[in-house]
């Protein structure tokens, strides 16, 4: 299958300066679409910019850090002021703060709130107003991450904006889709510096330094491989193939892709008179503790071969 055109699109991206967001500006460029390309790191922001231009594309760098309403309107005006239009957003920047709850300070917690569920929202705000405007429809692509789908330790705050921004495209995909703005959430897995840097993946990191491949259970179990592997869902949710689907969350990463479910009740049981404590207890011995769900993102060990390349 080909990849889906997006000839004549023009798409804004949000930490586009490398990473995740610079491999999603590149394949939207690649794909057609003129690109805005937003980043903290002005340099960075160019230096994306002319790595679509040399495939062939049209892009622009805003330098701004997202959270604000002015930086979002700044990005949607840039968009509609160069290229004329916008049909796709999508909101990837962001930081990190890891700490453990004890030791998590207020600029700690709120940083990364402003940055990413204050910029997802306030950048898909900005974006809704262009596109409802507009009356051709559009595109809002939220980025998720595994920690808000499972909790991961040592970050309450980006667990939290990671599963609100979700909860954003479910809620959104309501609102707009009288307007045929589609909203969905990618929930990309990459090896890049940040994943090397976990404990539990040093020798996985030692293996790639030494020049060898990600083993075919990083790629499927862990879901791992580089970033540009997680671009063509950005690109397919962009196009008009994705035209239907509105409110999921996808992940991808390696050679994996994953539709992650609603929340859902896993039992309702109904006690006439309502409940006390004794009759909780009761229950939940005999009928809900087995189905009790653990926290955290499990993974399978890695085994690895030193020897492999």
């Amino acid at each position: 299958m080909s990849t889906p055109a997006l000839e004549g699109r023009v798409a804004i991206v949000t930490g586009a300066g490398r990473g995740l967001g610079r491999a999603y500006a590149l394949a939207l460029g690649a794909a057609g679409a003129r690109v805005v390309v937003n980043d903290l790191d002005g340099e960075a922001a160019e230096q994306t910019c002319e790595l679509v231009r040399a495939q062939g594309g049209q892009a622009s760098a805003v330098v701004s850090a997202v959270g604000s309403s002015e930086a979002a309107e700044g990005l949607v005006r840039v968009a509609t002021e160069q290229y004329g239009r916008l049909d796709v957003m999508v909101t990837n920047a962001g930081v990190l703060r890891d700490r453990v709850l004890w030791k998590m300070s207020d600029e700690d917690f709120d940083v990364v709130i402003e940055t990413h569920l204050r910029g997802t929202f306030t950048c898909a705000r900005a974006a809704a107003i262009a596109m409802r405007a507009q009356g051709e429809g559009g595109r809002i692509i939220v980025v998720g991450s595994p920690a808000g789908q499972h909790g991961n330790f040592g970050q309450t705050n980006y667990a939290a904006a990671k599963a609100g921004i979700v909860a954003f495209a479910r809620v959104w995909s309501l609102e707009l889709a009288r307007d045929r703005i589609t909203v969905n959430a990618v929930i990309p897995t990459a090896w890049t510096q940040m994943t090397a840097s976990i404990p539990a993946y040093a020798p996985l990191a030692a293996l790639i330094e030494a020049g060898g491949t990600l083993p075919p259970l990083a790629r499927t179990e862990h879901a791992l491989g580089l970033a540009q592997e997680c671009a063509p869902l950005v690109v397919f949710l962009a196009s008009e193939a994705a035209a239907a689907l509105s409110g999921q969350a996808i992940g991808i990463g390696g050679d994996r892709l994953t539709l992650y479910s609603h929340p859902a009740q896993l039992k309702v049981i109904d006690r006439s008179g309502g409940w006390d404590a004794e009759a909780i207890a009761q229950a939940w011995e005999a009928e809900l503790a087995p189905l009790a769900q653990a926290s955290g993102i499990t993974l399978p060990a890695l085994e690895l071969d030193p020897s492999a390349r």
